[in-house]
């Protein structure tokens, strides 16, 4: 996830990006999303390691199946890894280049028959009811299924035209929130039939520090603000000028994403408000620490990818290996002291604020529950906004809720036809 930022580290960056010749996304004229046009950019491999041995022993009928969306490199990747070294986990590796993670599952010497890796392209919301349906499918894992991890993200900083999904919904948005948004909601079912197996069931969405606007990387412009949702409710099919963004408002690449953000904390908010009492599933997000030089920024300019690495382990010091990340997102699903539902699980060291990754640094083994910001604690608002998502990725009565049907909807305007045709 997008990573706190010191002010002058943020501000690098923008000068950087506009000394640079800004890229153009054009809504139609390349036929491809941003994400493909990029694709050429180099991410540093993983570093090959030697897979540990498991630290007890597992049956097949103790082995639990989780879900990781994003999981052929960065925090998506560590997280099943994490998952996978505890021993008691098959891990469905959610991906859009199947060919990426079994590659990257190798060079780390993930055991086999302790992953699966399925198809799933979240830009494409059939592409997302294709996943589903096949992994229910799979018998074995959709009866031992315990934990969801929405993680995969994308983050177009430097985007002066919005790139469009297949669906034709804004790209940040519609393959970090709406994406997730169809599939935690599809999936809550699963969640719900599968067997029991000694801890409560799991669904997290990975949160950012930027979306907070309590935090001071929060407090970088452009920052999160979903307005009056008009945008959204538009079906975020619009140009550079107008309802391309969840607020209607101008485009600007790095707010999509931060919205984007906010949007996956109001879920989980949302969904545990309606249907933890009922499931006993926990629902949280959380924000894993800075993780600098993740492959999220292969959008940004070369200057910022090299200065901001240093910026946050010499100077903020709230910088965070991806292996240490994936851990801190595994223990929130695994965890016993991780059942609080609704909860924004942060850090101290390596965290979210400068002022603990100066004085308790150290303190980088347990997360605290932390605060949301005020449009993030808006409870009315994530419902609205939660119902206005549901038509848009068009979810049906039956889709909504544990049993189908219960979606507690609120009232809402007459909706446009979504997508671009």
């Amino acid at each position: 996830t997008s990573c706190f930022a010191s002010m002058s580290a943020q501000m690098l960056a923008s000068s950087v990006a506009a000394s640079a010749v800004a890229p153009r996304f054009g809504k139609k004229a390349s036929g491809v999303s941003a994400r493909k046009a990029i694709s050429s950019v180099p991410v540093r491999a993983a570093r090959v390691q030697a897979a540990p041995k498991p630290a007890f022993a597992v049956t097949a009928s103790s082995e639990k199946t989780a879900i990781v969306t994003g999981a052929s490199s960065g925090l998506g990747l560590y997280t099943t890894k994490s998952l996978i070294d505890r021993g008691d986990y098959h891990v469905v590796m959610a991906v859009r280049n199947v060919a990426k993670a079994e590659k990257a599952a190798k060079e780390l010497g993930f055991p086999t028959g302790s992953y699966s890796v399925m198809e799933l392209e979240l830009g494409d919301l059939k592409s997302v009811r294709n996943f589903v349906k096949k992994f229910r499918g799979t018998t074995k894992r959709a009866k031992t299924f315990q934990a969801l991890i929405c993680n995969a993200a994308v983050y177009f900083p430097n985007a002066v035209e919005p790139t469009y999904t297949v669906d034709g919904f804004e790209e940040s948005v519609g393959v970090t929130h709406l994406g997730h948004f169809l599939l935690a909601n599809l999936l809550l079912q699963d969640l719900v039939k599968a067997d029991d197996m000694g801890i409560d069931k799991r669904l997290c969405v990975v949160g950012s520090v930027t979306a907070n606007t309590n935090t001071l990387a929060g407090q970088v412009p452009p920052r999160a603000n979903l307005g009056d949702m008009s945008g959204l409710l538009a079906g975020l099919d619009g140009d550079r000028n107008e309802n391309a963004m969840i607020d209607g408002d101008r485009f600007i690449g790095p707010k999509a994403y931060k919205d984007a953000k906010l949007c996956n904390i109001m879920t989980i908010k949302e969904m545990s408000d309606r249907w933890h009492e009922e499931t006993g599933v926990t629902f949280s997000s959380m924000y894993p620490g800075c993780i600098a030089d993740t492959p999220l920024f292969r959008n940004h300019t070369p200057t910022f990818r090299f200065l901001f690495p240093l910026i946050q382990k010499y100077i903020t010091k709230g910088y965070v290996t991806m292996s240490e990340a994936g851990g801190r997102l595994a223990s929130v699903v695994c965890d016993p002291q991780y059942t609080t539902s609704g909860a924004y699980w942060a850090w101290k060291g390596g965290g979210d604020q400068l002022w603990d990754n100066y004085w308790d640094n150290s303190n980088r083994e347990s997360a605290f529950d932390n605060k949301p910001s005020k449009e993030g604690g808006d409870i009315m608002k994530a419902k609205k906004m939660f119902d206005i998502s549901a038509e848009v990725v068009g979810l049906k009565p039956s889709e909504m809720g544990p049993k189908g049907g219960n979606g507690v909807k609120m009232s809402l305007p007459k909706m446009p036809a979504f997508g671009r045709n």
